[in-house]
């Protein structure tokens, strides 16, 4: 199996942008933008719920969110079979369950660390790398395949398809190579070379489409998708939006978030590229009311998982 992609030009490009201080720009501008929908709506949010009457719809949104976290996993194990290292354990969900808390921390990339360090272990350097670096974009290319459903809106969601094109053996490579552009702090992390000879040598693909892992991260985000669902209709009774539509701009809310790393686990990116697409079709205390409770929610649910990885972590510096 051979890639001939040569070090094209617009990978040159891409390295020499600083999208570290455009993804800050970004992310500090969606978090203003949802501070001052707050600030403009604080009078009329209340947060006080009834957890008799709501605490099980609550507690359903965690559920989902926790289904998610592991089929999240479960698609990360199957992106590694891919490439061609099998496991007939769950360690492999188990330790990406563990793990998962560690993208809210500061850096963006020590979840990726653990598991490339974890994968390396059993496996070789290049395969704890690719199938480290190469699972957002199946996370993106899940999520985009959801958001296409807008095409029953406009034409224009037709293109949101397009990164599940190049989801196969022969361009994975390619697609590696810019991730590798964009991310080069993993790189430097890691201290590896994102060689194509190396990947060659040490990656056997053993099918052309991933398809159980696309299928994998399709579930990841429609569990998500639920878990908010359920939040929002905890508070607003009379929501008579098209699912669908709720569907499209929640999943490229959540693409958005997933994109610029400068938001730990997209903390204010996604709200706020939620709040803006929703619009007034929600009132907006509503809206915040909600993404709020399902921020918490969410959260709570990696840190419940991911407890016995921090008790652990912090038990060795002690």
């Amino acid at each position: 199996m051979r890639f001939n992609f040569s070090n094209q030009p617009y990978l040159k490009f891409l390295k020499k942008i600083n999208l570290g201080f455009l993804k800050s720009i970004f992310f500090i501008t969606s978090l203003s933008y949802f501070c001052i929908y707050f600030l403009n709506n604080i009078d009329q949010i209340s947060f006080d719920v009834n957890l008799e009457r709501n605490g099980i719809n609550l507690f359903l949104s965690f559920l989902f969110c926790i289904l998610s976290i592991y089929l999240n996993a479960y698609a990360w194990k199957y992106i590694v079979r891919w490439l061609g290292k099998e496991f007939k354990s769950n360690n492999l969900v188990s330790f990406y369950v563990l793990t998962n808390i560690l993208k809210y921390v500061p850096g963006g990339v020590w979840h990726f660390v653990e598991r490339f360090n974890f994968i390396k272990k059993i496996s070789n350097p290049q395969i704890a790398l690719y199938s480290t670096l190469i699972e957002p974009y199946f996370m993106l290319s899940g999520s985009f395949l959801l958001a296409s459903m807008g095409l029953i809106f406009s034409p224009f969601y037709i293109f949101l398809i397009v990164p599940l094109v190049f989801l196969n053996r022969k361009f994975i490579f390619l697609i590696l190579k810019i991730l590798g552009s964009l991310k080069g702090k993993v790189f430097e992390v890691l201290r590896l070379s994102n060689s194509r000879d190396q990947f060659e040598e040490r990656i056997n693909i053993i099918s052309f489409f991933p398809t159980r892992a696309l299928f994998l991260e399709i579930g990841f985000v429609l569990s998500k998708f639920i878990g908010f669902y359920i939040c929002l209709n905890t508070f607003y009774a009379n929501n008579s939006l098209n699912i669908i539509f709720l569907l499209v701009i929640f999943s490229l809310s959540w693409s958005l978030g997933l994109v610029v790393p400068a938001a730990p686990g997209g903390v204010g990116v996604f709200e706020a590229c939620l709040l803006l697409f929703v619009g007034k079709s929600i009132p907006q205390n509503i809206i915040i009311i909600s993404l709020v409770y399902f921020r918490v929610i969410s959260t709570s649910a990696d840190l419940f998982l991911s407890l016995p990885f921090l008790i652990r972590k912090l038990y060795k510096r002690i």
